[in-house]
């Protein structure tokens, strides 16, 4: 399980960078686990199409799996599962490039998920190896981080997911085939919201809609993805009616566009993208018409891009980026594209 899960995850999230290539582009990163890289690009805004930004791949360490951009844009952090580290990057205001600043932060045995508060105070970090999830408190001048809180055990923490408001974290147990839910609290603090929620075998990913109100996740091994309704107040979990849902063969990513209506499955054995329409009030996914959508060989990851406009897939075997174009009228995906990475992709965020 371990090794299943220590190629599917991914970060996936967005953030805004003002004033690259006039206005005309927005930037993205993605990790290289193999080459211990992390690629820079800018996003066309029109089409979507991605070029290399200059000085790009920038070197990280061993392993990268996940990146995630602070809300300010001055800082990335990266999480390096083959040496039990974090990196941190500063972002240039000028070009979006890289630059890292040691030493690393260590962390647990495999860290491969991460997530940043809607306010920029805390990193979470799950460590799948170490069955750990670790918090750690945000220099707002410096980007540096420090442990505030932790290490909380947590059986295998595969993905992570800050709601909205910043309240709550919940976290997919791909051994336990759970969801949990923490109250973020002082510090960091994580204080559990009741018992763990079931879900189909193997949670990898976990995605939830603009508003706060639905959550969904991947279950790898069973083939499937559940729908919750998020109670407001308490951050709790309520299966929707028909859940679990079925997509693909194994579905391993998903996300929710920014405007709420369309969730994105990467199946990762048919190397298919599903697309969904959302009930508005209920959250129930019906299937969109054309769907699914081809990707390249084996994605492993799906993103919604932040303007809105784009879906992108990091396909693990052919290496390679696909990228489509959103129908807003219909959530289909259109005008396919690919761009080659060099080395399997693990993660992606977009960054407007």
């Amino acid at each position: 399980m371990r090794k299943v899960m220590s190629l599917i995850l991914a970060a996936v999230v967005a953030a805004s960078l003002a004033g690259c290539s006039g206005g005309s582009s927005h930037t993205a990163y993605v990790t290289l686990t193999g080459a211990d890289q992390v690629a820079g690009y800018y996003v066309n805004n029109d089409s979507g199409n991605l070029s290399s930004m200059p000085g790009s791949p920038f070197a990280a360490g061993i392993g990268p799996s996940s990146i995630y951009v602070h809300p300010s844009k001055k800082f990335a952090y990266v999480a390096n599962s083959g040496e039990a580290t974090i990196s941190l990057f500063t972002v240039s205001k000028k070009n979006g490039g890289l630059v890292e600043v040691l030493p690393r932060t260590p962390t647990g045995a495999q860290p491969e998920s991460l997530e940043i508060d809607s306010a920029g105070q805390f990193l979470f970090v799950g460590c799948v190896r170490s069955n750990t999830i670790i918090v750690y408190s945000i220099d707002s001048g410096s980007g540096a981080l420090s442990q505030s809180f932790g290490p909380l055990v947590a059986s295998t923490p595969a993905a992570l997911k800050v709601s909205p408001s910043g309240k709550t974290l919940y976290v997919a147990s791909a051994d336990s085939s759970t969801i949990s839910a923490y109250s973020i609290g002082s510090g960091g603090s994580l204080t559990a919201l009741g018992s763990p929620f079931g879900v189909g075998q193997g949670p990898s990913s976990i995605a939830i809609d603009p508003a706060g109100k639905f959550l969904y996740v991947t279950n790898l091994l069973a083939g499937t993805f559940s729908g919750f309704t998020i109670d407001a107040n308490s951050g709790a979990l309520t299966a929707m009616l028909g859940s679990p849902f079925t997509p693909g063969t194994q579905p391993v990513s998903l996300a929710v566009d920014v405007s709420g209506k369309y969730l994105y499955i990467a199946d990762v054995a048919g190397s298919e993208i599903f697309a969904y329409s959302l009930d508005p009030s209920t959250g129930i996914p019906t299937v969109v018409t054309g769907s699914p959508f081809k990707a390249g060989t084996a994605p492993i990851f799906v993103l919604a891009d932040p303007l809105g406009k784009f879906v992108f897939a990091g396909n693990e075997s052919s290496k390679t980026i696909s990228g489509f174009v959103i129908d807003p009228s219909t959530g289909a995906l259109t005008k396919p594209t690919q761009v080659s990475t060099g080395s399997a992709p693990t993660s992606m965020f977009s960054v407007p």
